[in-house]
């Protein structure tokens, strides 16, 4: 079978590492089986019922209404991990920044062009106006202990660190990747009096929006200094301008501009560079495709981030796969719509997620004149959102 893949942004070749030739990927696919997406906002977009899954080459997925998306039955992929490494150097580079003022002083070291033979004298003399202090010894806070939260732990560890992490919803996979030294903290309050550094690294949502506003940063260490390389919604910028006015914040550096931030004393605005490195890139489409390929031809879910994960072999007889709500009766009657047509089920996987349930089921054989008839009987199961049939 031929796929269809539609890019809504410039994505890495190295997607063809993982698809074959059975894939047409392009920007102008007009019924495609599947959208790759980066950065493009797909909220204002018609989707077509073609549609089977969208994978996002990187982590944030707020540019895809993911709402709509399981109504539809489309499966929804991110890539976590991918761009870790890209995002951990730029925060350590963000840690620097916000002491050292190096930006700074490189900005007034341009103004001294054309002094000639001067310049070194003026040097000499000057920087002692960028003076800032070192990490090491002094204390981060890690807000959210994924992939790049627990890569920046470390690293700031081994910078001579003390680090403290929070995060209620740490999965033990990342707890074993943590250093001994790096301490976990349950209260989030407790975390923003200790430190001299705070960044965050968590989801932008209705939980999260603000997390660090007004009541947050009356709590911070005075002069401390924040890294947002996450989402910039994470910060109130209205407080923050406030508390870096009054000095309890000494800088915000994030990967998030806005018209409020540029040109305040004491914020560095980069301009959403954390994932923007060739190997970060090339990672995350390898994934997003690698996810694509086994969804569309096995029913495979793997970092879905609206349906439930679904750890099936690649396809090797008939494969009914079936995303639906998840209320009583409906597997029931799949099963027994199954069954009506004298078909036996070698296997059967069911995985739930809050509303959202999907159904995979191993058929020993489906004869030609069967498989329309069967889709319909399924498709019209009260509940039911989108039914396949793979392998055939």
């Amino acid at each position: 079978m031929d796929y269809q893949i539609k890019t809504l942004n410039a994505i890495s070749p190295a997607i063809y590492t993982q698809l074959g030739e059975h894939y047409q990927v392009t920007d102008n696919a007009e019924s495609p089986d599947a959208i790759l997406v980066r950065s493009a906002s797909m909220h204002d977009m018609a989707l077509p019922k073609s549609v089977l899954c969208i994978a996002r080459a990187g982590a944030g997925t707020n540019n895809i209404p993911i709402d709509a998306c399981t109504q539809a039955g489309i499966c929804v992929f991110n890539t976590p991990g991918a761009n870790a490494n890209a995002v951990c150097e730029i925060v350590l580079a963000g840690l620097l920044l916000s002491c050292r003022n190096i930006v700074g002083g490189i900005e007034w070291v341009r103004t001294l062009k054309g002094q000639g033979d001067a310049v070194e004298k003026a040097v000499e003399k000057g920087k002692k106006a960028f003076v800032g202090p070192e990490l090491r010894g002094k204390t981060l806070g890690v807000i959210g202990l994924g992939e790049i939260g627990v890569l920046v732990a470390n690293a700031a560890t081994m910078l001579g660190m003390n680090v403290i992490g929070y995060d209620p919803m740490i999965s033990v996979e990342h707890a074993w990747k943590l250093m001994r030294g790096v301490r976990h903290e349950n209260s989030l309050d407790a975390l923003f009096s200790a430190c001299d550094f705070i960044t965050v690294h968590v989801p932008l949502n209705d939980k999260t929006r603000g997390m660090i506003g007004t009541r947050a940063l009356s709590l911070c260490r005075k002069g401390v200094r924040i890294m947002n390389f996450a989402r910039g919604g994470l910060v109130d910028e209205e407080a923050l301008i406030e508390a870096l006015g009054d000095g309890r914040v000494a800088a915000y550096v994030t990967d998030f501009a806005s018209d409020a931030l540029i040109g305040v004393e004491g914020v560095l605005c980069i301009p959403h560079l954390g994932a923007s490195t060739p190997e970060s890139e090339e990672n995350c489409a390898v994934m997003a495709a690698a996810q694509t390929r086994d969804y569309l031809e096995s029913g495979i879910i793997r970092n879905s981030v609206n349906l439930p994960a679904v750890d099936v072999p690649p396809v090797q007889k008939p494969r009914l796969l079936c995303i639906h709500e998840n209320v009583p009766n409906v597997l029931g009657a799949i099963t027994s719509a199954v069954a009506g047509f004298g078909l036996n089920i070698a296997t059967l996987v069911n995985q739930s997620r809050g509303d959202i349930a999907v159904s995979v089921l191993d058929l020993d054989c489906v004869g030609g004149g069967t498989r329309e008839a069967l889709l319909d009987k399924v498709r019209a199961i009260a509940g039911m959102k989108r039914v396949r049939l793979l392998g055939m």
